[in-house]
């Protein structure tokens, strides 16, 4: 019986590629998460305490050679971060699509916090509870949208009657 070494073959290398590949992509997309989140950046130790994961092990994750992580802990950042889609970490067009997402949620919030601070420029008392900014939220997206109507006032689609005034009969 002969002990020779065998080469590897590319089926035997193929799996340690992906897996490699894989931390790779977790790694780089959990760093761009923490720095590029509308509520972050954050760090190691925020998103640990947020994700109720070790910091120690988000630091593995990120590293070079990255760590073997459990889905439960890839669903717990996640989550933590409130992507619902956990398979951010490894799906490029989900990756792509979320980041999407939150650029628009953050550009959301940004117009909302200027138009509130704004608006508490002219001494008009801040709400103090949810209910209250909630009504003022709603207020302010109502006048909005009657302004821009007024502006641009929509024109009947094909086969309606224009508004106005109900005809009499006779």
């Amino acid at each position: 019986m002969s002990n020779q070494h065998t080469p590897e073959t590319s089926a035997q290398r193929f799996p340690v590629d992906h897996v490699q590949a894989a931390k790779a992509d977790i790694a780089s997309r959990l760093r761009h998460i923490r720095q590029h989140h509308p509520e972050g950046p954050f760090s190691l130790a925020k998103l640990a305490d947020l994700a109720g994961v070790s910091k120690r092990t988000l630091a593995s994750a990120e590293s070079a050679e990255g760590t073997n992580l459990t889905i439960e802990t890839l669903v717990k950042v996640a989550h933590s971060l409130g992507i619902q889609r956990c398979a951010y970490f490894l799906d490029e067009q989900v990756f792509q699509q979320v980041n999407k997402e939150l650029e628009v949620l953050s550009a959301l919030r940004s117009r909302k916090t200027r138009g509130l601070a704004l608006r508490s420029s002219h001494a008009a008392p801040v709400p103090t509870d949810v209910d209250q900014l909630s009504q003022l939220l709603t207020g302010i997206i109502d006048a909005a949208a009657q302004a821009r109507d007024s502006l641009h006032p929509t024109s009947p689609t094909a086969g309606e009657e224009p508004d106005g005034p109900d005809p009499q009969p006779p």
